[in-house]
């Protein structure tokens, strides 16, 4: 008799609860690489900075310059980095979520779907306020920023972000499996994008027995749209942004079916081979 009853609860008090937990979720999220979340912030954007330095000097050193687009070089670089971080950091934040046998799942409320979307949003957040950082940066300190359509620029950034979440569900959902040989697949997807995703160069370059090379890949469709809304004087055409969407809708049923499959057949052993 001293069991409290548990009262139905609407959709609304439902959805307001849910949304609470995911926002708890996304915060221990983001504080995994760090216990100050503006340290873990200083972090990406140390990381994202010394990429487009690298790349810079790259370009300068090869004379690679004069092959970019007519405009802002930085820009230039920069529009390819900032996806492929986005891609990248959300894929394996999405594959490196709690699973249905980690010890989190043992408190009531917590749900896998709650677990996948805080990381999705988490690395979204952090992806989105380092870039918004960096721009910031770069048009008070150097020269004031010139981009076509923001808007549509950054809804390329959105699409990079959903195929590498959708990417990282797959992942997760095989994880349990075959944990050596996701994990092995990861980097080298990861690496084989360092020139895959076309950040190096635009697809209106590319002869047509090289572009069945990348054409295969999301981030790369979504690169160089994206440098088509950035720049005024580009126009891709041989590349869609419709693609990368259809591509990441395909990898989310197939990454939830997994999931749902792997959860049903979740064990505690699992957490002893990782």
């Amino acid at each position: 008799m001293f069991q409290s009853t548990r009262k139905p609860k609407g959709s609304f008090a439902s959805a307001i609860a849910m949304a609470e937990l995911v926002y708890h979720s996304i915060v221990r999220s983001v504080r995994k690489q760090h216990n100050n979340a503006f340290v873990a912030i200083f972090i990406n954007v140390s990381q994202a900075m010394m990429f487009v330095a690298a790349f810079f000097i790259m370009f300068s050193i090869l004379g690679m310059r004069s092959a970019a687009l007519r405009g802002d070089f930085l820009l230039y670089i920069m529009s390819g980095i900032f996806l492929y971080l986005t891609h990248t950091k959300s894929l394996g934040a999405v594959a490196g979520s709690e699973g249905p046998a980690s010890a989190m799942m043992q408190h009531a409320p917590m749900t896998t779907i709650i677990s996948i979307t805080s990381a999705a949003l988490g690395s979204l957040y952090i992806q989105s306020l380092s870039l918004f950082l960096i721009l910031f940066g770069y048009h008070v300190g150097y020269k004031p920023l010139e981009i076509e359509q923001p808007v549509a620029a950054y809804g390329m950034l959105l699409i990079a972000w959903f195929t590498g979440c959708a990417l990282g569900l797959v992942v997760l959902a095989i994880k349990p499996w075959f944990p050596a040989v996701t994990g092995v697949l990861m980097t080298v997807y990861q690496r084989a994008n360092m020139i895959a995703s076309g950040k190096m160069f635009v697809a209106n370059t590319l002869p047509g027995f090289m572009l069945a090379m990348f054409d295969w890949n999301p981030l790369f469709h979504c690169i160089d749209q994206a440098r088509g809304y950035v720049f005024v004087n580009y126009y891709p055409r041989y590349s869609s942004w419709e693609y990368p969407i259809w591509v990441g809708m395909v990898l989310v049923m197939i990454g939830l079916m997994g999931e749902f499959y792997t959860r049903k057949h979740a064990s505690l052993s699992w957490n002893a081979r990782r």
